[in-house]
């Protein structure tokens, strides 16, 4: 009976909570796959209030193609991270020099299911420590200016720098260059 007992006890107690495991590393080309899969999930909720849908489409099928990822990372120098929660991938970050000492972040994207857990704050501090260990001394990004994600920028050490008009295809992306300096 004292067996018994032992077992619905050990059934009882309460089981803690572990802490997930969070982890960046570098992605490669052969991970392209995983890449256009987050950025499905995390393009449109992202921009579906802030630009109209024609430009949404267009922009996704400019900028996630299994083609253009693979340009961006073998012909234009960017270097992709993925973030991986409790083993799963949850969000990625692109990076690349610009000018002297000076990097921009090209794509900061998590699964909207993963916001507001520090995981952004993880991405970026991967990004700045890179950068910082290749002699970058500021990070440089463009957030639309109707993006809330202006605050999380602002709450990394952002500042708004200027502002620019990009031209993407025949719609124009209204941003803000927000910097942090590194050194």
């Amino acid at each position: 009976m004292g067996s018994v007992l032992s077992r619905k006890m050990t059934f009882l107690q309460p089981m803690l909570p572990e802490s997930p495991t969070v982890t960046v590393q570098p992605a490669t080309l052969a991970d392209i796959p995983t890449i256009v899969s987050l950025a499905e999930a995390t393009w449109e909720p992202t921009y579906r209030f802030i630009i109209s849908k024609d430009q949404l489409e267009y922009m996704y099928r400019v900028i996630y193609t299994p083609a253009s990822l693979q340009r961006q990372m073998s012909e234009q120098g960017h270097q992709f991270l993925l973030l991986h929660y409790d083993g799963h991938p949850s969000g990625f970050a692109s990076f690349s020099a610009k000018d002297a000492g000076i990097y921009h972040l090209n794509k900061i994207y998590l699964l909207p299911s993963h916001q507001g857990q520090g995981l952004g704050q993880q991405l970026i501090k991967a990004v700045e420590d890179i950068i910082r260990s290749a002699g970058g001394t500021a990070l440089e990004l463009n957030v639309n200016r109707y993006n809330p994600a202006i605050s999380f920028y602002e709450r990394q050490g952002f500042q708004r720098h200027r502002e620019e008009d990009v031209p993407i295809g025949p719609y124009w992306m209204n941003d803000y260059v927000m910097r942090k300096e590194l050194a």
